[in-house]
C-alpha cells in the first residue's frame, strides 16, 4: 500500500456524500454535538473494537488502477480447451459497452417494484424465452447462481415433487466433476443418497426420485437418453438434463427427448470466463412444476389501465415469504449476466447462433477428422465441440508440446485428453492442435451430430430475436429498456438491508479487462498469479474487518454464504462426534433466507421471540437454548439487528449459545454499520458471511451478481469448503457450495479497489457517515412517520423502520401506496413490509449527499401531507394520488383527465425545478392477475415494448 494521500484527493471524500458543512448541519438536526458523539450514542461502548483496522492507508484512484493492472499482468490468458461447461466467448461490443459496463444496468435493484423495472423485466423475459425455446420446456426461471447450484436445486426440486417417496438420486458419471461435488454436498444434510455411475450401469429397476444426465457429457459425448427417461419416470422419478445452449441449436432439445428439468450455464452466450464467474445458470421445467421451481420467474400481467406490464411472478414460492418452507434459499440471482446472455441471443438471432454453433462444430469435426486419420483413438462417436482422445503412452509428450505453444489441455484418466473448442477458435488454432497431437495425415470426413439427435424443431421464433440486426437498432433497443428502469443513475435507492451505495467507476473499470475475464476457472494456478495475489489480499483484509481467523471466497451469493457457514458449523459438530446437533435458533425478525438456509443444511428451525424494542428476547433465547441444549447446533443472528439497532446484549446472547454447545452464525447483511467500529469475531460470533454486493461495493446488477464469502473463527477453519479440481479449503472440508473454486472472481477487483482506495480511516469513516445519514433521515421524518425501533439512547444504526400502519384506519393508505407514490417523485421505494408488515425500512447509505437525502425526506413529508388530506376529506379516499400512483406520461398527457386532483400534483408533486423527470412506463401492476394468468415468455409482438 502507498503512503497516505492528501484529503483533497482522498477517494473517501468521493465515496461519502455529505460535505464537512453538511455534516455540521445534519448533526444540529439530530441533536448531537459531533460525529463521534453520535457514534458513541448509536454504537454501544460494550461492542466497540479496541483495535483499529490494519489494512493500511488509502491509495488514490489511479494508483489502485495501476496496482490492479500489475495484478492483471501476472495472469496469463492462454488458449484453454478445458471444457467442464466453461467456454471462451466473444461479448458483442454493443452489449459490452451498453449493458455490462453501463451503470444504468448494473446499479439497479432487484425488480420487486415492477413499475420502475420494466426494461430489466423485458430483458429477463427474453432470457427466459431463449431458455424455454432451446431446452424445449414450457417454463424457465430468470437465472440461477451457477450450473452446479442449478443441478443441486433441480435435485431437491425433484425430491419435493415426489414427496420424498424415495431418497435415491442417480447421477451420470459423465457429468462435470464440480457439479457432482456440489450435488453431493447438498444431498448429505438432507439424507439423499447420490449414486454416481455410468449411464450403462444405472440400476433403474429400483425406485429413484430423480436422475441427472449431462448432454453433451463432460467428455463431449452425445447420448440418446430417451429410454432412460422412460425407466426413471416409470418409478415417478424426474429426469434432469444438464445441457449446453449453443449445442442445442444443433442437437435436439432435452424437453423433446423426455426430460422433466433442464439446467446449465449460459456463460458461452457472451459472458466472459472470469476465472469462474459470475455467470447466469438456467433452469427450465414442465408447466405443471412451476410452483416448485426455485428462483425468480418473470411473468406478463397488466397495469391498472389494462396495458401489458411485466412483473416477478409467483413470489409466494420465494424464501422471503415462505422462510423454512421455501423452495430454496436463493436470494441473489445473476440478473446482469442473464441480461447479457439474453441480449447475445437477441443480437445474433437464431440464424446467427446456428452459424456460431456450426463454425465451432465444424472446427471440432475437422480436428476429429485429423485425429481419426492418425493412430489416436476418438472415444466419443457423437460430439458437438468437445473431443475425448485416447493417446496411449504419448500423453506427456503431447502435453509438453501444448505447454510450449501456450495451450491448456484437459487430462482425463490415465491416457486420455479432452479438447473443448469454443467461439474464439481459429484456423491457426486447429493447425497448432494438429502439431501438438503430432498429426500430419489428410483428415477424413467426420460429422459428430447423430442423425437421430439432430435438431429439427424451431427456436427463437419471437420477433424480438429477429428485429435488431443493425447496431443502430440494437443500441436504441438497449437504451429504450434502460430508460424504463430506475437505477442509481437516477436517484437514491433507499432500501433498508440492501445497501445501495456508490459503485465507483474506478472500481468497475478492471472487471472487463481481458486479463481478468479471459482465464478458465481450472487453468493452472501459475497462470493466475494476479488473481491469487488478489485473493490473498482480500482474505487478509476481510479477516481483519471481521475479526476472524480465516476467510473463504467460494460462496457466490449471500444465500450461499449462509449455507456455507451453516455447513461449516455442521461439520464441526460431526468432527466432535455430535452429529445429533441439528437445532437452529432463529429470531422471528430474521431475513427469509436464514430459515431456508438452515433447512437446506439439515437443521430444524426453532423461532426465538423479539421484545417490544425489536431486540432478541434474551429470556426466550435462554429458555429455548436450555430446552434444546443437547441438540443445539447454532443461532443465526443479524447484527446490527434487522430492526436497525445495535443490540447491547449481543455478547450475552453468544455466551448463552456457547454454554449449550452451539455455535453463533452472524448474518453480515448489515456490516455496513460495523466496519472499523466493531468486529463480529470479537462479539462472540463463530462464523459470519459478508455481502460484497452490499458493504463492499459490488453492484446489485438488477438482482445479481453477488458474493457472500464467509469468515470463521480458528476452530472452524479446518471445515471451510474445498473443490474437486483445485486444491483449496480446510483439512476436513464439508465439500463444495459453488461450481468455481473462488465463486465469482471477476467481480472481486471491485471490492479490492474499494478497500484499497478507502484504507483504514476511510472504511471507518464510511461506517460513521452511514450511521449519520440514517439518523439524520430518522430525525427529519420522525414527526411524520414514527420510527419504530431505536437504541437505548434513541439512535438508530445505518437504517431505520418507518411505521406506516398508523394511516390505514383513517385514510385507507398502506405502505404499498406510499411506495408507489414515491415513483412519481422519482424515487425507488424503501424495503416494504419487512421485517415488520406495513412498514418501510430505509437505508440512505454513506454515499448519498445531504441534498439527495433532503429531497427524499421532502418527498416523504409531502406524501405524509397527502395522507393527511385524505384523512381530512380534502382528497378523495379512493381517487387520490396515492391510490393511483404511479402516474405515467401517457396518462398525464391524455386529452381526458378525470381525477379530482391536478395533473401537476400527479406527475410533479415536488414542484421542483429539476429538468429531469423520471417517468414510470406502466401504471400500478396487477399482481393477482399475473399469477392467475401466468405467462412467462415474450408476449405477442406489439403487446410488449418495441424500440422507441
Amino acid at each position: 500500500m502507498q503512503s497516505a494521500i492528501p484529503p483533497r484527493d482522498a477517494f473517501v471524500g468521493r465515496h461519502c456524500g455529505p460535505r464537512e458543512g453538511d455534516i455540521s448541519a445534519m448533526l444540529e438536526v439530530i441533536g448531537a454535538p459531533s460525529l463521534d458523539a453520535l457514534i458513541d450514542e448509536a454504537v454501544p461502548s460494550t461492542i466497540r473494537s479496541a483495535t483499529p483496522l490494519a489494512i493500511g492507508p488509502a491509495v488514490d484512484e489511479q494508483t489502485a488502477l495501476d496496482q490492479l493492472a500489475a495484478m492483471a499482468r501476472e495472469n496469463r490468458v492462454l488458449r484453454s480447451y478445458l471444457g467442464y461447461g466453461y467456454h471462451d466467448t466473444i461479448t458483442p461490443p454493443v452489449v459490452l459497452r451498453n449493458i455490462l459496463e453501463n451503470p444504468g444496468w448494473y446499479t439497479a435493484y432487484t425488480p420487486y417494484q415492477a413499475e420502475i423495472a420494466q426494461g430489466r423485466l423485458e430483458a429477463l423475459l427474453n432470457y427466459q424465452t431463449m431458455v424455454q425455446d432451446l431446452t424445449g420446456l414450457e417454463i424457465a426461471n430468470a437465472s440461477m447462481l451457477d450450473e452446479a447450484t442449478a443441478a443441486a436445486e433441480a435435485m431437491t426440486m425433484a425430491h419435493r415433487i415426489t414427496r420424498g417417496k424415495s431418497n435415491r438420486f442417480l447421477v451420470d458419471a459423465n457429468c462435470h466433476p464440480q457439479t457432482i461435488a456440489v450435488l453431493t454436498t447438498r444431498a448429505q444434510p438432507l439424507g439423499i443418497a447420490v449414486e454416481v455411475a455410468a449411464l450403462a450401469e444405472w440400476n433403474t429397476d429400483e425406485p429413484c426420485f430423480g436422475a441427472l444426465i449431462q448432454y453433451p457429457a463432460t467428455d463431449g459425448s452425445i447420448t440418446d437418453f430417451r429410454s432412460l427417461c422412460a425407466q426413471v419416470q416409470a418409478h415417478k422419478g424426474l429426469v434432469t438434463v444438464a445441457t449446453d445452449l449453443l449445442a442445442l441449436t444443433m442437437i435436439e432439445a432435452p424437453g423433446h427427448l423426455g426430460a422433466d428439468i433442464a439446467i446449465g450455464n449460459s456463460q458461452r452466450f457472451g459472458v466472459p470466463l472470469g476465472y469462474g464467474g459470475p455467470h447466469a445458470a438456467f433452469m427450465a421445467t414442465r408447466e405443471k412444476h412451476k410452483r416448485q421451481m426455485p428462483g425468480r420467474i418473470i411473468g406478463v400481467s397488466k397495469d391498472r389501465h389494462g396495458n401489458v406490464a411485466l412483473r416477478m411472478a409467483l413470489q409466494t414460492r420465494e424464501q422471503h415469504i415462505r422462510r423454512d418452507r421455501a423452495t430454496s434459499n436463493i436470494c441473489t440471482a445473476q440478473v446482469l449476466l442473464a441480461v447479457c446472455a439474453g441480449m447475445y441471443a437477441v443480437w445474433h438471432g437464431p440464424d446467427g447462433l446456428k452459424r456460431i454453433a456450426g463454425r465451432v462444430h465444424g472446427f471440432a469435426a475437422r480436428l476429429a477428422g485429423l485425429l481419426a486419420a492418425s493412430d489416436h483413438r476418438l472415444c466419443n462417436e457423437g460430439f458437438f465441440d468437445t473431443l475425448c482422445i485416447d493417446v496411449g503412452d504419448r500423453r506427456d509428450a503431447i502435453v509438453a508440446r501444448a505447454t510450449e505453444r501456450g495451450i491448456n489441455l484437459r487430462l482425463h484418466g490415465e491416457q486420455r485428453i479432452i479438447v473443448a473448442l469454443d467461439e474464439r477458435v481459429t484456423e491457426q488454432d486447429i493447425e497448432d492442435l494438429a502439431v501438438v497431437f503430432g498429426v500430419a495425415a489428410t483428415p477424413v470426413a467426420v460429422d459428430g451430430i447423430p442423425d437421430d439427435l439432430r435438431r429439427t424443431t424451431p427456436f427463437l421464433t419471437h420477433p424480438t430475436f429477429h428485429a435488431y440486426r443493425s447496431e443502430t437498432e440494437m443500441l436504441r433497443y438497449l437504451h429504450a429498456l434502460e430508460t424504463k428502469d430506475l437505477s442509481l443513475t437516477t436517484s437514491m435507492i433507499p432500501l433498508g438491508s440492501c445497501t445501495m451505495k456508490l459503485n465507483a467507476t474506478t472500481e468497475m473499470i478492471p472487471v472487463t479487462w481481458r486479463e481478468f475475464g479471459g482465464i478458465h476457472p481450472f487453468a493452472p494456478k501459475e497462470q493466475a498469479q494476479g488473481y491469487q495475489r488478489m485473493f490473498r489480499d482480500l482474505e487478509k483484509w476481510l479477516a481483519d474487518v471481521t475479526g476472524f481467523h480465516s476467510v473463504s471466497l467460494q460462496p457466490n451469493a449471500g444465500s450461499q454464504g449462509e449455507y456455507a457457514g451453516l455447513l461449516t458449523i455442521r461439520q464441526h459438530h460431526i468432527a466432535r462426534g455430535e452429529p445429533n446437533r441439528r437445532i437452529c435458533l432463529i429470531p422471528t425478525s430474521a431475513h427469509g433466507t436464514n430459515p431456508a438456509s438452515a433447512i437446506m443444511a439439515g437443521m430444524k428451525v426453532v423461532a426465538v421471540a423479539c421484545d417490544e424494542e425489536g431486540n432478541i428476547d434474551v429470556a426466550d433465547l435462554e429458555a429455548k437454548a436450555q430446552e434444546h441444549s443437547d441438540a443445539l447446533a447454532a443461532l443465526m443472528i443479524t447484527y446490527p439487528s434487522t430492526h436497525g439497532v445495535f443490540e447491547e446484549t449481543i455478547r450475552e446472547i453468544c455466551a448463552t449459545v456457547h454454554a449449550h454447545g452451539g455455535q453463533v452464525y452472524m448474518d453480515g447483511a448489515n456490516l455496513n454499520a460495523m466496519v472499523g467500529l466493531c468486529r463480529p469475531g470479537e462479539l462472540g460470533a463463530d462464523v459470519c458471511h459478508l455481502n460484497l454486493h452490499k458493504t463492499f461495493c459490488i453492484p446489485h446488477g438488477g438482482g445479481g451478481p453477488g458474493m457472500g464469502p464467509i469468515g470463521v473463527a480458528e476452530h472452524l477453519a479446518p471445515y471451510l469448503p474445498d473443490h474437486p479440481l483445485v486444491a483449496m479449503g480446510g483439512s476436513d472440508a464439508f465439500g463444495s457450495v459453488s461450481g468455481a473454486p473462488w465463486g465469482s472472481p471477476s467481480i472481486l477487483p471491485i471490492t479490492w479497489a474499494y478497500i484499497a482506495m478507502m484504507g483504514d480511516e476511510g472504511l471507518t469513516e464510511a461506517s460513521k457517515i452511514a450511521i449519520l445519514n440514517a439518523n439524520y433521515m430518522a430525525a427529519r421524518l420522525k414527526d411524520h412517520f414514527p420510527v419504530l425501533y431505536t437504541g437505548r439512547k434513541g439512535r438508530v444504526a445505518h437504517e431505520c423502520i418507518l411505521d406506516c400502519r398508523i394511516f390505514k384506519a383513517e385514510s385507507g393508505i398502506v405502505a404499498a401506496d406510499i411506495a408507489k407514490r414515491l415513483m412519481d417523485f422519482g424515487f425507488h421505494a424503501p424495503t416494504m413490509s419487512w421485517p415488520v408488515i406495513g412498514t418501510l425500512m430505509v437505508e440512505p447509505t454513506e454515499s448519498e449527499s445531504k441534498a439527495e437525502i433532503d429531497r427524499f425526506c421532502d418527498a416523504m413529508i409531502a406524501i405524509g401531507l397527502e395522507i393527511q388530506a385524505v384523512e381530512q376529506g380534502t382528497l378523495d379516499p379512493v381517487d387520490n394520488p396515492l391510490k393511483n400512483a404511479p402516474h405515467t406520461a401517457r396518462e398525464v398527457s391524455a386529452d381526458e383527465w378525470t381525477h379530482p386532483y391536478s395533473r401537476r400534483q400527479a406527475a410533479w408533486p415536488a414542484h421542483d425545478d429539476r429538468t429531469h423527470k423520471y417517468w414510470p412506463t406502466v401504471g400500478r401492476v396487477d399482481d393477482v392477475y399475473g399469477d392467475r394468468n401466468l405467462v412467462c415468455s415474450c408476449p405477442p409482438w406489439g403487446e410488449s415494448a418495441s424500440p422507441e
